[in-house]
């Protein structure tokens, strides 16, 4: 199919006729500005095709604000050596007419051929949509959809799938798939899509798996009631023995005579604990007599320790006061140095503080004059600033405003010279004394006048003559310049001015002070950013810190002539160094005094104790308390070698009883006690619970329920293996068919296959993309990377949608299927790289194929190899 002409007629922007002819067989590039009108001319070429001539959904066709229009599209096109030309009109004239060489059809029967011829259908009611527009849809790409195939696809899959059986035979036909899908809905009835049970199958699995479950219960408890049994025998044997023998009593018995035992063992451990108390006692005292003894015996060596003590605190509190003169000089003259550091940091810093107010004084006084030379600026800035706004005020008018001013001045001038051309020119030249009146007003001498409106000449004596001026245009030009007058007038009285140059005036003396206003601002900003009142307040400020610099520098004396001042750092240095020598001083004669006192009180004490040592050595009441202390050390010896035999011979008593063993003995007869008791007693109740359960399993008839579940079971079972040999053999069945069909497919997917890696090979070398079974491009593999073609970048996706509808075309190409490639504004998110690699499909296949390329960047496609259409052109 080659398109050649396209004609519309009041469709939307386009309300006169416009033309597109010329069109080439192959590639054509179409372009022009935004709004220029080329999607209006693919939706066009849509309308012509997809909407019905007498559907009520196409206003958007209409010219805008024009509810008259029939909008009409003319269509010459060529098609297996036939010449087809197809006439459709929407809305007011609804109308479809097509020529085939010389045959012609019109209406429906129109529309039903060329849906027919391209693969595509009608909305039985409504605006057509994707759903409708089969091949088509897929061929003609509107703007920004480039990317989106999957649709497309679906929408055109039949009329594909058509061609395809066409090239390589009925492979696919429809039998087969009717046969697999009725396979598959008996299985789907059976087994889910994970081969699952479902339905009556699922049912009889779980109703088989309950009887089973119930089978095993009863069974179970069948097993449990004859344990049961067994068990109450065992039980009535061992409850019967032990009420006979009563074996706790036995261990009652045992229980007594140990706890008998044991308290005879606790009376003597009583016993051994008071004698070992009474033994810790005697040794105690025989301890203490002992230091005493050696407490005595000491006295003579502590005698001689106090004389030597004595005689060295003597000898270091002589040595102590003689260093007495060394200290107090050094005190003496460290005092001294320390007052003279004083002194003279005293003059550095008086020194030091005229110094700096000499300093401050001096830059106070630059500051000053700095400052008042700015003021005396400032204040003639300040009023060439007030000048340049009162100038601003007076002179204020607006450059739109005298803009405006100018363009009604000067259309008022054109239509003045307009209407003096069409204008009917009266002229008059009266005899002295002669006379006529127009419109009422007198005319005597000679003169002329020009009448734009009907006028009354009254000539005396004679009478009126009406003078009514021709043309169509007059009555508009005394209109038109009625009204520019009269804006005139009220913008010249609105602005304050007689005349334009008068306005331009003011617009230049107001323009003028604005520049003043802003260099004279810029100044006074330079030498008082902050106004002239803080420049004032900063002066006076100033001023007062320099009068009190002076003062306080009159105040300040100055050093005595011929006196060595240091420097303020040197002066403070000495200052601290002789503090420091002071703070030395000072602490070393607190610490002689302190050392001197301690060397005393060590004397004293040392004296004191040697005094009380020598008293009581010669005392008498010393030599009685030597006698009476042996023979008390004497007495406890005799007592505790009396208490230790008997502690010996008792604990050999104690240790053949085994204390510990009699405990245990107690633990255990008491636990034996208690464990027979409570045995005895589990059996009792257990024997009971037992009786009461064997009653009621007896009743429910177990083995008559376990004979019931097992024929339903067995009957389950049987209806369960008749679905599940169906289930499965209907799985097979349904596997092997689909295995075969996928072959076919396979087959029909060749040749689509085919063309598509023709194209991709130009793209992207070395990758592949695959079709699926709808014919839908999926996999796309490039090198290591695996993934789907939606998975790409946006850029990516329309270039790989374009080359698979080029695939699509070349398939219906070899099928004798029309093709026409239509692209709006495509390809605009390619890089250049990729770009080129297009231009080079492109242009392959306008080798087969008619395509029209819409675009708004004619400079991105000037190499594709073809003479461009300028939409903009035709239109002029």
């Amino acid at each position: 199919m080659k398109l050649q002409r396209i004609r519309i007629e009041h469709l939307r922007q386009f309300r006169q006729p416009f033309v597109l002819g010329g069109l080439q067989p192959g590639l054509n590039l179409i372009h022009g500005p935004n709004e220029s009108g080329k999607s209006t001319l693919v939706r066009a070429i849509r309308a012509a095709f997809f909407e019905r001539y007498r559907s009520t959904a196409v206003d958007d066709l209409r010219p805008w604000g024009d509810s008259a229009a029939a909008p009409t599209i003319e269509l010459d096109f060529e098609h297996q050596g036939q010449l087809w030309r197809l006439t459709k009109s929407f809305l007011q004239r609804k109308r479809c007419d097509l020529t085939v060489g010389t045959d012609s059809y019109s209406e429906d029967d129109a529309e039903e051929k060329l849906a027919e011829l391209l693969g595509y259908q009608y909305p039985k009611r409504g605006v057509s949509k994707a759903e409708h527009w089969g091949i088509p849809g897929l061929l003609w790409v509107e703007q920004g959809t480039g990317q989106d195939l999957e649709q497309s696809v679906e929408h055109a899959g039949d009329h594909l799938k058509s061609a395809l059986n066409s090239l390589v035979g009925e492979v696919a036909s429809s039998g087969g798939d009717e046969l697999i899908d009725a396979i598959r809905a008996q299985r789907d009835t059976l087994l889910t899509g994970t081969g699952k049970p479902r339905g009556d199958y699922l049912q009889l699995e779980r109703d088989r798996a309950q009887h089973q479950q119930d089978i095993a219960e009863l069974g179970d408890r069948i097993v449990g009631y004859q344990e049961q049994v067994d068990r109450l025998g065992k039980l009535s044997q061992d409850y019967e023995r032990a009420q006979s023998e009563r074996p706790w009593e036995e261990a009652q018995r045992q229980l007594e005579q140990t706890r008998a035992r044991y308290q005879q063992v606790e009376r003597l451990e009583q016993q051994q604990s008071q004698e070992k108390a009474t033994l810790a006692q005697l040794q105690q005292n025989h301890r203490l007599l002992q230091q005493n003894k050696e407490h005595q015996d000491s006295l003579g060596r502590q005698l001689v320790a106090r004389k030597t003590e004595l005689d060295k605190a003597e000898k270091e509190l002589s040595l102590a006061q003689q260093q007495a003169p060394v200290v107090a000089n050094r005190l003496s003259d460290a005092k001294a140095a320390y007052a003279a550091a004083e002194k003279k940091i005293k003059l550095a810093r008086l020194l030091e503080t005229r110094g700096r107010l000499e300093v401050d004084i001096q830059r106070l006084e630059q500051q000053e004059q700095l400052l008042t030379r700015n003021l005396t600026k400032a204040r003639d800035y300040q009023n060439q600033v007030d000048q340049a706004r009162q100038q601003l005020g007076v002179n204020r008018i607006g450059a739109a405003d005298v803009k405006r001013l100018k363009q009604v001045a000067h259309q008022l001038n054109e239509a003045s010279i307009r209407s003096s051309t069409i204008a009917t020119r009266l002229s008059w030249q009266l005899e002295p004394g002669a006379a006529l009146s127009l419109n009422d007003e007198p005319l005597e001498g000679q003169g002329e006048q020009q009448l734009l409106e009907e006028s009354s000449l009254s000539v005396p004596g004679v009478g009126t003559l009406v003078i009514a001026p021709g043309g169509d245009e007059l009555a508009s030009t005394r209109r038109k310049l009625k009204t520019l007058q009269q804006t005139f007038d009220d913008q010249r009285t609105a602005m304050g001015v007689d005349t334009v140059e008068q306005a331009e005036d003011r617009l230049l003396a107001f323009e003028a002070a604005e520049q003043a206003l802003k260099h004279a601002e810029e100044l006074l900003n330079q030498v008082a950013p902050s106004g002239v009142a803080l420049l004032l307040s900063s002066q006076s400020q100033v001023e007062s810190e320099l009068e009190s610099a002076k003062v306080q520098l009159q105040a300040t004396p100055r050093p005595e002539q011929g006196e060595s001042v240091p420097a303020l750092a040197e002066a403070e240095a000495a200052l601290v160094r002789a503090g420091k020598e002071l703070d030395e001083a000072e602490s070393g004669e607190r610490g002689y005094q302190n050392e001197l006192l301690i060397r005393k009180q060590a004397r004293e004490n040392a004296k004191a104790e040697w005094q009380r040592l020598a008293d009581e050595e010669q005392s008498p009441e010393r030599q009685q308390q030597l006698q009476a202390l042996a023979q008390d050390l004497e007495n406890s010896v005799k007592q505790t070698v009396q208490l230790e035999a008997s502690l010996d011979n008792r604990e050999r008593e104690i240790r053949d009883a085994r204390p510990d063993l009699l405990l245990q003995d107690i633990e255990r007869y008491q636990n034996t006690i208690n464990t027979l008791r409570q045995t005895q007693e589990s059996r009792e109740r257990e024997l009971r619970d037992i009786r009461v359960r064997l009653e009621a399993w007896g009743a429910e008839g177990l083995e008559e329920q376990l004979n019931d579940k097992q024929a339903e079971l067995e009957q389950c079972n049987r209806r369960y293996l008749e679905l599940d040999r169906r289930a499965r053999a209907l799985d097979l069945l349904l596997t092997l068919l689909t295995e075969k069909r996928q072959a076919l497919t396979r087959r029909l997917q060749a040749p689509l296959q085919k063309h598509l890696d023709h194209y991709l090979s130009v793209l992207f070398p070395q990758a592949t993309l695959e079709v699926d079974e709808q014919l839908r491009p999926g996999t796309f593999t490039r090198g290591a990377e695996l993934g789907q073609m939606n998975e790409l970048s946006f850029g990516a996706r329309e270039q790989m949608g374009l080359i698979s509808r080029l695939a699509y075309a070349d398939l219906l190409r070899d099928a004798g299927r029309p093709t026409l490639v239509i692209l709006d504004d495509t390809l605009v998110h390619s890089d250049r790289g990729r770009l080129e690699d297009m231009k080079r499909i492109l242009f392959d296949a306008a080798s087969r194929h008619q395509i029209l390329l819409f675009t708004c960047h004619p400079e991105k496609w000037q190499d594709l190899g073809v003479p461009p259409v300028d939409i903009q052109a035709l239109k002029g």
